[in-house]
């Protein structure tokens, strides 16, 4: 899954479009929850040697909202990452590098998304 392919995907699931917040970081996007507001997505580029990745260039990594239980089995996968810049116990990042199969990130998108809602209840 690509960055617009990702983007594409979420303004038609989720009715989102992205936030980008940060002057200094113009390509990182919030996924925002339409009813709660929280946040249930970040999409950012950034280097591969940031992530511990070998090879010059930069990536596409998306943070989602996941169990805390799953993310230590997820780590143990590759194109998952402890969640840059968010609370490791609550947050994964994600490679979108093609190594994570769209149906897996899709599947861990729409469970960010229910988590982020719960607090409308």
């Amino acid at each position: 899954m690509t960055r617009e392919e990702l983007l594409q995907y979420v303004k038609e699931t989720y009715d989102t479009d992205p936030e980008y917040l940060w002057m200094k970081t113009p390509n990182f996007a919030v996924l925002r929850h339409k009813g709660s507001r929280k946040w249930y997505g970040i999409l950012m580029d950034l280097p591969r040697k940031t992530m511990g990745l070998s090879g010059e260039g930069i990536i596409d990594i998306l943070n989602v909202k996941c169990d805390s239980g799953m993310i230590f089995s997820l780590l143990d996968q590759d194109g998952f990452f402890p969640a840059y810049h968010m609370n490791k116990q609550h947050w994964i990042s994600i490679a979108l590098s093609g190594v994570v199969p769209e149906s897996e990130i899709r599947v861990l998108l729409s469970a960010s998304y229910e988590m982020t809602e719960a607090a409308l209840k």
